[in-house]
C-alpha cells in the first residue's frame, strides 16, 4: 500500500553545471531548472503532497557572478507574473523561507504579492527557500527566544522544541517527510537543518532540469510505496 508523503523539499542542484555541459551558460541552466520546477508542482499537486519546499536560493549563493546573481533575482519576477493566475485557479498557496527584507525591491515585491494574493488558497503549499540559511534561522530565532524571555513573554526554563519550532520560518508548516538533493552531492548545504532531523535524506545523481516528474515519483515510492506498484496509481 502507498503512502504520500505530507511534505517533500527538495535542493534543486545542478542548474548550472547542466548549462555548462551544454555549452550553454550558467542562466540558461537555471531557466531550464524552472521547468523541471513547474513540472514537480504539477506532479505534487496530481500527488497530493500537500507541502513541497524548494530550496531556490541560499544565503551563500549573492557570492556567484554578479550577471547569475541578477538573472536568479528576475526570475521570481518572471515565474511569478507568469504562474500566479495559474495558482490562484488551482487553489496553490505560496510562502517564502528566508530574509526577504534583503532581496532586491522587484523581488521581494514580487514574493509579497504572490504570498498575499494566495494567502487564502487551501490546496498545495509550495514553500520557497528563498535567500535561506538554516543557520541563520537558529540563530535568528535564537535571538528572538532571549528578546521575548527578556520581556517576560516567555520563560527559558519552559523552553521546548515544539516552542522553539515557532520561532523558525517554518512555524506554520510540519517538518518535510523527505529531503531529495539532486546533482550527485551528499550534503545537505545548510538547509532546513532543525526540520530535516527525522526525514528521509535521498540523494540523486540527475542534475536538476533532468530530474523530471517519472524521477521524482520513483523516489517517492523507493522510500513510500509499494516498489512493483504502476507509476501511474501515484497520479490521481
Amino acid at each position: 500500500m502507498n503512502t504520500i508523503p505530507n511534505h517533500v523539499a527538495i535542493i534543486m542542484d545542478g542548474n548550472g553545471r547542466w548549462g555548462k555541459l551544454r555549452g550553454l551558460s550558467r542562466s540558461e541552466g537555471h531557466y531550464a531548472g524552472s521547468q523541471t520546477m513547474e513540472e514537480l508542482i504539477d506532479a505534487s499537486a496530481e500527488m497530493g503532497i500537500k507541502i513541497l519546499t524548494l530550496y531556490a536560493f541560499s544565503t551563500e549563493n549573492w557570492k556567484r557572478p554578479k550577471d547569475e546573481v541578477n538573472y536568479l533575482m528576475n526570475l521570481p519576477i518572471k515565474f511569478f507574473n507568469q504562474k500566479l493566475p495559474e495558482f490562484m485557479k488551482r487553489n496553490i498557496k505560496i510562502l517564502i523561507s528566508g530574509d526577504i527584507e534583503n532581496l532586491p525591491k522587484g523581488t521581494k515585491k514580487a514574493v509579497i504579492k504572490a504570498m498575499e494574493e494566495t494567502e487564502n488558497n487551501t490546496g498545495l503549499i509550495v514553500n520557497f527557500a528563498l535567500n535561506y540559511s538554516s543557520r541563520s534561522e537558529i540563530v535568528q530565532a535564537i535571538s528572538r527566544v532571549l528578546q521575548d524571555a527578556k520581556d517576560h513573554k516567555i520563560s527559558i526554563e519552559q523552553l521546548d522544541e515544539e516552542t522553539f519550532a515557532n520561532y523558525l520560518y517554518t512555524k506554520d508548516l510540519p517538518d518535510p517527510d523527505m529531503v531529495i538533493r539532486t546533482g550527485g552531492e551528499r550534503r545537505i548545504s545548510n538547509f532546513l537543518m532543525w526540520q530535516s532531523s527525522n526525514s528521509e535524506l535521498c540523494f540523486v545523481d540527475e542534475l536538476f532540469p533532468d530530474f523530471k516528474k517519472e524521477i521524482f515519483i520513483k523516489e517517492i515510492v523507493k522510500v513510500f510505496g509499494d516498489n512493483e506498484v504502476s507509476l501511474n496509481e501515484w497520479v490521481v
